[in-house]
C-alpha cells in the first residue's frame, strides 16, 4: 500500500511564505515524476509545479519566480517553497507522484493540504 501525505499548509498573510512537504511511503521500488497541483473553490485543479527524478523542473506561469519545487530522493519527499504569497494562491494543494511498485507504475495523489492567504 502506497501513501502520499502532505503537510505544511496553513493561514499566512499576503507576502508571507510557507513550505509544503509530501512524503511517499509504502512498498515503493522508485518514485519518478512528482508534482504539486492546487484547486481553489469553484475552479478546476491546476498544475503548480513538477519535478523529474533527475531534478528537472517546470512551473505554472503564475508561480514562476515565487515558488520552488524540490525533492529528496533518499527520503521519497517532495517540497514546495512558496514565497511572496498572494490571496489568489489560496487553494487546496495536492501532491502527485508516479510510483513504481511490484504491480507496475501508478499515479498517486495525496489528500491535500489547505493554504489560505489572507490578511
Amino acid at each position: 500500500q502506497v501513501q502520499l501525505v502532505e503537510s505544511g499548509g496553513g493561514l499566512v498573510q499576503p507576502g508571507g511564505s510557507l513550505r509544503l512537504s509530501c512524503v511517499a511511503s509504502g512498498s515503493i521500488f522508485s518514485v519518478n515524476h512528482m508534482g504539486w497541483y492546487r484547486q481553489a473553490p469553484g475552479k478546476q485543479r491546476e498544475l503548480v509545479a513538477t519535478i523529474t527524478s533527475d531534478g528537472s523542473t517546470n512551473y505554472a506561469t503564475s508561480v514562476k519566480g515565487r515558488f520552488t519545487i524540490s525533492r529528496d530522493n533518499a527520503k521519497n519527499t517532495l517540497y514546495l517553497q512558496m514565497n511572496s504569497l498572494k490571496p489568489e494562491d489560496t487553494a487546496v494543494y495536492y501532491c502527485n507522484a508516479d510510483i513504481e511498485t511490484w504491480v507496475g507504475t501508478t499515479a498517486y495523489w495525496g489528500q491535500g493540504t489547505q493554504v489560505t492567504v489572507s490578511s
